[in-house]
């Protein structure tokens, strides 16, 4: 499937509004793997299918959990966060998508997780700050990324665990790993320390 292909067939599964931010989520995602030299190409296609799956209804996104054994835990949390690991399948299972690094970089858009490859970085962050995105902080959000993906990973994870909180909303444990494997990072100076 060509990326016209692609494009097509995820703009007939999401309003208008939210194919805008999937492109903008590639655009800014291409921009971040020119600099951090990944692979343009999975950056596109990683971008484009990563909300593929986020207007499905709950009842077959539970469906796919259950009988694809993904972790049950993400049963328990607001079903915001279950097209992530459900899109990743159908990325799969509907676009032919084999390459694991993609796959993945669908997988842990929404919380992250410990260990996160440079493309899972990228999406994550590009979801985070694309041109749309319009929220206190997202400009220092865009600065910080372009620098280092770690600290723009700090940066967001922080502020997502900070908002969630703020609503009284559980947080998914691969969030908070995440939070501290960047956290320790940073503090231990594998990265040079967050201004």
């Amino acid at each position: 499937m060509n990326r016209d292909e692609m494009l097509e067939k995820v703009r007939q599964a999401m309003p208008e509004k939210r194919f805008i931010h999937t492109l903008g989520v590639e655009e800014t995602a291409i921009k971040l793997a020119k600099i951090y030299f990944e692979s343009e190409e999975k950056a596109s296609i990683a971008a484009i299918l990563h909300d593929y799956a986020k207007y499905i209804d709950d009842a077959k996104a539970r469906d796919i959990i259950v009988q694809e054994k993904m972790n049950p835990e993400f049963l328990r949390y607001q079903n915001a966060i279950w097209h992530a690991p459900v899109g990743a399948y159908l990325a799969e299972h509907e676009f032919g998508i084999t390459d694991e690094a993609i796959l993945d970089a669908i997988r842990w858009h929404t919380t992250g997780t410990e260990n996160m490859s440079t493309l899972d970085k990228i999406i994550f962050l590009a979801d985070y700050t694309e041109p749309g995105r319009d929220f206190p902080c997202v400009d220092e959000a865009r600065k910080i990324t372009a620098a280092s993906l770690d600290k723009g990973m700090l940066f967001a994870l922080g502020r997502t665990i900070g908002y969630l909180a703020s609503k009284e909303q559980p947080i998914f444990p691969d969030t908070f790993l995440a939070y501290n494997h960047y956290a320790f990072l940073i503090k231990e100076g594998d990265v040079l320390k967050f201004e």
